[in-house]
């Protein structure tokens, strides 16, 4: 997800188990010309767990020249993006926008191939572009005969956003339309979400999203209880120290104002993901004043405080 897996946030994940995390989306062309951000969102986390890079372009030469420097890089997979919905990427004919082109999708997935060599080429789409051109299936054909090694479906179209509900059963037409594993994404928000995905698409995983801001452990966490084995949910010190860690690695990437400031969304999900004895005004409150600190010792300082409330409120 733009702006969240970061490397600083994909390191929380693997610590906590997560054996593959994917990257922010970055765009072919700008990864070729170096552009610094660019090259910061394929930064590979530390510790364990899959270094998968999503890619997106609109034109094949972009995308094979971005697959070629992060098969260079040793990425272990390249991702491309098909299911981006912000109108800033498919205007320019990238993201969900090649559902409706299939010809130029073919030859974007071509291009992605010829550029990484050996390392394995993954695609993830939507349903369609809208409810009269629901084409994943299609796609998904083209995908595997060019030898693409598995899917991801978002159960939403691209004129869907983030609206409504995803449907999972839809999926399964992807799912029935060929060999190649597909995982099922959206609206994964837990353990209970993912088995019903599973159970109505037929898909062969799921992809958790945004419901693993503010908690690492999610991805971990939903895999053992798919597989039967135990988890324990770290206790409260170690979500405080994996917080203030990430926060750290932030401004180690970013640079000190920016790594706060970027930060931020994961300390605000934090604290709704915490149990704090507050209502929603105050924990709106509380969201807002950590949200406005510029230092990060002083951050963390603050957030050790909330923390230390909670165990208090245990101890009690």
């Amino acid at each position: 997800m733009s702006g969240a897996t970061d490397a600083p946030f994909r390191r929380q994940a693997v610590r906590f188990g997560a054996k593959a995390v994917v990257s922010e989306m970055v765009a072919g062309e700008a990864l070729a010309t170096g552009r610094p951000d660019m090259v910061r969102r394929t930064c590979r986390h530390d510790g364990d767990g899959a270094w998968i890079v999503q890619l997106a372009a609109r034109r094949p030469e972009d995308m094979k020249a971005g697959a070629s420097l992060l098969a260079e890089a040793g990425v272990d997979v390249i991702d491309i993006n098909m299911g981006c919905p912000a109108r800033q990427v498919t205007g320019g004919q990238s993201g969900s926008a090649l559902m409706c082109i299939p010809d130029l999708a073919e030859a974007i997935m071509e291009a992605a191939l010829d550029g990484a060599g050996d390392v394995p080429v993954t695609l993830k789409m939507r349903l369609g572009w809208d409810h009269d051109m629901l084409n994943a299936p299609e796609l998904a054909r083209v995908a595997e005969r060019l030898g693409l090694k598995w899917l991801t479906v978002h159960g939403r179209t691209r004129c869907m956003f983030y609206k409504g509900e995803a449907d999972w059963a839809a999926i399964a037409g992807t799912v029935d339309a060929v060999d190649l594993p597909v995982i099922a994404n959206g609206d994964i928000d837990g353990l209970p979400a993912a088995r019903s995905c599973l159970a109505q698409s037929g898909a062969h995983a799921v992809m958790v999203g945004r419901a693993a801001m503010g908690r690492p452990w999610l991805v971990a966490e939903i895999e053992a209880g798919l597989s039967g084995t135990a988890f324990t949910a770290p206790a409260l010190d170690e979500q405080l120290d994996s917080l203030c860690e990430q926060i750290a690695d932030s401004v180690s990437l970013y640079g000190t104002r920016l790594g706060v400031r970027i930060v931020r969304k994961h300390v605000a999900a934090a604290v709704d993901a915490v149990d704090l004895p507050l209502d929603n005004t105050a924990r709106r409150d509380l969201r807002g004043r950590l949200c406005r600190i510029e230092d990060a010792g002083e951050l963390r300082a603050a957030l050790a405080s909330v923390y230390r409330r909670k165990r208090e409120r245990v101890a009690a």
